[in-house]
């Protein structure tokens, strides 16, 4: 009885740890050894994120094999494969690297920002180019670019585009694309999309090139001036919008 009651305990004890794994690491600066805070930690298999504290801590959930990508301003990411080792051990310290070119050469955001998420997230400025709704589709419709008499004539040519290359992009990365809802559902993930304007994030999520990316919206009707200025969030949902318009219209 004792032997069982003992084989019990300990079943209850380790079987949450099967199911319950996450990361806890440490994150400093390579140049001074240095712990930076308000790093943000992707893991780029479950969209899930965490940001390290004063200390350059942090704690993800994560499984063997899963990515994470560590970004912040100033610096060069890093992707990291998650091992046994980094499960087991707490406290693996991760150093990144200054960028060499200075803040002010690299546009990577043609707005004032404040470096907060809660207020920068309400400052971006919101594209205002003219949307048309098409009956049956559940989104906000095609986004022809400014007002004119023409823009409602490339929304309607829009509808007749052949699907094979939608198909082609999107069918060559279903699982990539499964995690469109989620990252569109991750309020944390949204904040920092917000203020953000490389598509790195963006294109290490869902696996496609920059270019790739800006194909997909060019045959979705948006337009150039859309595809230069929006944001990584607006980028986003401009591709699940297109990505559920496109399965809709692939079944019937």
């Amino acid at each position: 009885m004792t032997a069982r009651f003992l084989y019990i305990l300990f079943f209850f004890v380790w079987f949450p740890t099967l199911n319950a794994q996450e990361v806890i690491g440490v994150v400093k600066n390579a140049a001074n050894g240095k712990p930076i805070t308000t790093v943000h930690v992707l893991n780029l298999n479950k969209v899930v994120m965490s940001i390290t504290n004063s200390d350059g801590v942090f704690v993800i959930p994560a499984e063997v094999n899963d990515t994470l990508f560590l970004s912040y301003l100033g610096f060069k990411t890093i992707k990291v494969r998650v091992t046994n080792d980094l499960l087991k051990f707490p406290k693996t310290e991760f150093k990144i690297t200054e960028l060499a070119l200075a803040l002010e050469e690299v546009i990577v955001r043609p707005y004032q920002l404040t470096g907060y998420l809660e207020i920068d997230a309400k400052n971006v400025p919101i594209n205002r180019n003219q949307r048309y709704s098409i009956p049956g589709l559940p989104t906000g419709g095609y986004e022809a670019g400014s007002r004119g008499p023409s823009a409602f004539s490339r929304v309607v040519g829009s509808i007749f585009n052949p699907f094979d290359f939608l198909h082609n992009l999107f069918g060559k990365k279903p699982n990539e694309l499964r995690k469109l809802k989620k990252m569109i559902e991750n309020n944390a993930l949204r904040d920092l999309l917000a203020v953000k304007y490389d598509r790195e994030t963006l294109e290490e999520f869902l696996q496609l090139g920059s270019s790739d990316i800006d194909e997909i919206l060019r045959n979705c009707n948006f337009s150039e001036s859309f595809i230069r200025t929006a944001n990584d969030l607006q980028i986003l949902e401009a591709i699940s919008g297109c990505y559920e318009e496109y399965k809709i219209l692939s079944r019937r």
